[in-house]
C-alpha cells in the first residue's frame, strides 16, 4: 500500500504533499515493478475517494481505508473523511467499473457486492454516527 505523504505535524521537512499525478504514478509504477505482489492498495484516506477510484484504473485493485474513525492521517493533515459506508464504498468501486468485494486480510472473497444495488444520495453519505461502515476491506474484480 503505497501511502501518500502528509507534511502536516511531523519533523521531515517536505512543505507539499505528492499531487494527485504523483499518487497515481506511484500505484501505476507500483504495479509494475511489484510483481510478486498479488495486491496493490489505494488508501482513500490518504488520496481521497476521487483519487481512490482511480487508481482502480491505474492498477489499484484494493480500496483500504474502510474503518470507524481514522486519525494518524488526519493528524498528519488529511482532510478526507473518517469513515465511509458500504454502500459508499461499493458506489465509488462500481463507477470506478469493477467489482465490488468484501474480503478477509487474506483477499479471500467474504460477500460479492453485485446485486446492483443504486445507492440514494442520502444511503451514499458517510453518517456521523456509531457504524454502519465495512470492518473488513473491499477488494475488486
Amino acid at each position: 500500500m503505497p501511502l501518500p505523504y502528509q507534511p502536516e505535524d511531523n519533523d521531515i521537512p517536505v512543505k507539499t504533499p505528492p499531487t494527485g499525478f504523483d499518487a497515481l504514478r506511484t500505484i501505476a509504477v507500483s504495479r509494475i515493478y511489484l510483481d510478486n505482489f498479488d495486491h496493490i492498495t489505494a488508501n482513500w484516506v490518504g488520496m481521497g475517494m476521487k483519487l481512490a477510484q482511480v487508481a482502480l484504473i491505474y492498477g489499484a485493485d484494493d480500496l483500504h481505508g474502510t474503518i470507524i474513525e481514522e486519525h494518524i492521517f488526519h493528524m498528519a493533515g488529511a482532510t478526507s473523511p473518517q469513515l465511509q459506508t458500504e454502500v459508499a464504498m461499493s458506489k465509488a468501486i462500481r463507477e470506478a467499473g469493477r467489482t465490488p468485494v468484501q474480503r478477509n486480510t487474506f483477499y479471500e472473497p467474504i460477500k460479492v457486492l453485485a446485486d446492483g444495488h443504486q445507492p440514494t444520495i442520502n444511503e451514499a453519505e458517510p453518517s456521523s454516527g456509531k457504524s454502519n461502515a465495512l470492518r473488513e476491506n473491499l477488494a475488486t474484480q
